[in-house]
């Protein structure tokens, strides 16, 4: 699948491969509509958004996060979207990351962060599914979002 293309108000947003954007960047200038897939809005004329380095350190498979008395623990997090999203990015490929969060949206009041890996999405396994079928589940279910995430223990 190639970049993601969606057109509002006869202004063009290009989205890169690797991340689907589930929430306005810091400035507010790009943001997902609820209800309304993968459309974004933009403020300023002709906006690209480009494929950011990841956040994480080192590639992690599924069954290094599945396995027993690993370096990982599981946390559920309750996300109720507001009139713009939800306030993450996810990204990645089996299993997807939250590659950021913003600061003061509803993901950071429910204690998401940045290089969680996403476990369930409204009860519904995801570690085998790309960011592309998780950014859907989200963006098409309900408002009220509530996602496993596994985070690495502090050692």
């Amino acid at each position: 699948m190639g970049p993601q293309t969606a057109v509002t108000s006869s202004k063009e947003v290009k989205m890169a491969p690797g991340a689907a954007r589930l929430r306005s960047s810091s400035d507010g200038s790009v943001y997902s509509r609820r209800g309304a897939g993968h459309s974004l809005k933009s403020s300023s004329s002709a906006l690209v958004l480009s494929n950011p380095k990841s956040v994480l350190k080192r590639p992690v498979s599924t069954e290094e996060l599945q396995r027993p008395g690993g370096p990982y623990m599981k946390k559920t997090c309750t996300i109720v979207g507001d009139a713009v999203g939800w306030g993450f990015v996810v990204r990645g490929n089996r299993p997807c990351h939250i590659q950021a969060v913003e600061p003061c949206g509803p993901a950071a009041a429910a204690g998401m962060k940045v290089c969680q890996f996403v476990v369930s999405v409204n009860g519904l396994n995801v570690l085998h599914l790309d960011y592309r079928t998780v950014s859907h589940l989200i963006l098409t279910g309900p408002r009220t979002v509530v996602m496993e995430v596994m985070e690495e223990t502090e050692q």
